[in-house]
């Protein structure tokens, strides 16, 4: 059999998933602080065509806050299950999103 028709097969005879489809990190790490991965071992499938890719060279920025800011940004991070830099990095970006969307907005 080969590949074509195995993956073919396999999606054909695959039954959904138990695990949702998350809109979130936030969501996925709410579900899996409740959930085990060996629940879900019989969805696990062997793979063997994994590619790495490098990832885009990042440079770091630091940032100074007051100690109450950084106790605020850590607690929310850890609620959402992530990192105070993660959740910093988030922000920075979401506001580079929106103040773009904006100024894309004007433009027209």
């Amino acid at each position: 059999m080969s590949n074509k028709e195995y993956e073919h097969q396999t999606t054909r005879t695959r039954r959904k998933s138990r695990i949702p489809t998350f809109k979130t990190v936030e969501e996925e790490a709410a579900f899996w602080d409740t959930h085990d991965l060996t629940e879900f071992e019989d969805e696990l499938e062997v793979v063997t065509d994994v590619k790495f890719v490098k990832a885009k060279p990042k440079r770091a920025l630091t940032v100074r806050l007051e100690e109450e800011t950084m106790n605020a940004l850590a607690q929310e991070a850890h609620e959402k299950g992530i990192g105070p830099s993660t959740l910093a990095r988030m922000v920075i970006l979401e506001h580079l999103k929106r103040q773009h969307h904006t100024a894309d907005r004007f433009k027209a």
